[in-house]
């Protein structure tokens, strides 16, 4: 049996093992062996944009941390609320997904503004409190997913300042229904003679000029009169500035109301101070309310014809039917 066992072994060669064993460590095996992906993301279908919300978490965490090092987080409400507003101009979620080469659905592109926004909060805390070296490592960050063009983008819904020229006129525009005005707003002789002689008891006097015309008698009913001169009566400035105003459009109550808007913003550009209190009174932003238009089948917008007077009365007389004395009255049987 020894014996047998003895045959049996060598007659076996280990050849063809070690020969298998080459083949599978060659070096072009070796290199056609995948290897392991870098990031544990790769699993997820979508690699770069797990990378990129990662990454933001992570810097949202090291900031946190530092904010709280430097006793800057959590802020109070009243802190909070005299930090300058927020600005942000990402980018559109088509240019995201550009960047990120992968489709980004409404959840995503959600998660990863909401990420954005608080990283651009730690940011303003950090600039406000003048650590600029934290501050300017999170501009770095976020520049990446800001738009190019957020100078213009920003600009983009703010009015543009009223400029006071040589001459001391400051030029603004109104607008009240379908009515225009083009205002300018002077500083009166009252207001000059105020600054260099103290003890002129003189009353102020404004002069108001619309289309040419003295107020009064541009506007002959007194409601639209107080209208114009609603701005000067909030802002304590009667009979410090002139006005020279062009109206065109509309009725006369629309263009009091443009006269108004347009002096108001002259008013401020003028006393900075009163912008607040001109602001309150809703007088700087123009009236949003426009004429309802007329519908069919009333005598106005919503009003309907008084007494229908106005409109065909529909009724007609009854036929008379086959069988019957008139159209519903029957025959009367009497008995002889």
């Amino acid at each position: 049996m020894a014996l047998l066992c003895r045959r049996a072994a060598s007659s076996l060669s280990v050849r063809p093992y070690f020969a298998y064993f080459r083949f599978f460590t060659s070096s072009a095996h070796l290199s056609a062996i995948k290897r392991p992906p870098g990031s544990p993301t790769f699993y997820t279908g979508r690699a770069a944009f797990y990378d990129y919300v990662a990454a933001l978490e992570r810097a949202i965490n090291h900031t946190r941390g530092t904010l709280k090092i430097l006793q800057l987080s959590p802020l109070p409400e009243f802190a909070l609320r005299s930090l300058p507003s927020p600005v942000s101009a990402w980018k559109s979620k088509d240019e995201l997904e550009s960047a990120l080469t992968a489709k980004l659905s409404a959840s995503r592109h959600r998660r990863l503004v909401q990420l954005l926004n608080q990283l651009n909060d730690y940011r303003r805390i950090a600039s406000t409190a003048g650590h600029d070296d934290l501050a300017q490592g999170l501009d770095r960050v976020l520049e990446m997913f800001e738009r190019p063009d957020k100078e213009q983008h920003l600009r983009r819904g703010q009015r543009k300042p009223i400029v006071i020229d040589e001459h001391g006129r400051a030029y603004a525009y109104g607008a009240r229904k379908t009515s225009s005005a083009r205002v300018w707003v002077i500083s009166s002789e009252y207001a000059t003679a105020a600054k260099t002689q103290a003890g002129n008891a003189s009353p102020p006097v404004t002069e108001i000029l619309v289309n040419n015309m003295p107020l009064n008698e541009y506007f002959k009913i007194p409601a639209d009169r107080e209208r114009v001169l609603r701005p000067f009566q909030l802002a304590a400035l009667l009979g410090a500035y002139n006005v020279f105003a062009i109206v065109r459009g509309g009725g006369i109550s629309g263009q009091a109301g443009a006269v108004a808007n347009g002096i108001a913003k002259g008013l401020a550009a003028h006393v900075p101070d009163v912008e607040l209190i001109l602001r309150r009174a809703k007088l700087l932003r123009r009236d949003p309310r426009m004429v309802e238009r007329k519908k069919t089948g009333r005598a106005k917008a919503r009003k309907g014809f008084a007494a229908k007077l106005l409109r065909r009365d529909p009724r007609m007389v009854e036929r008379k039917k086959t069988g019957r004395a008139k159209a519903r009255k029957g025959y009367t049987w009497v008995k002889r």
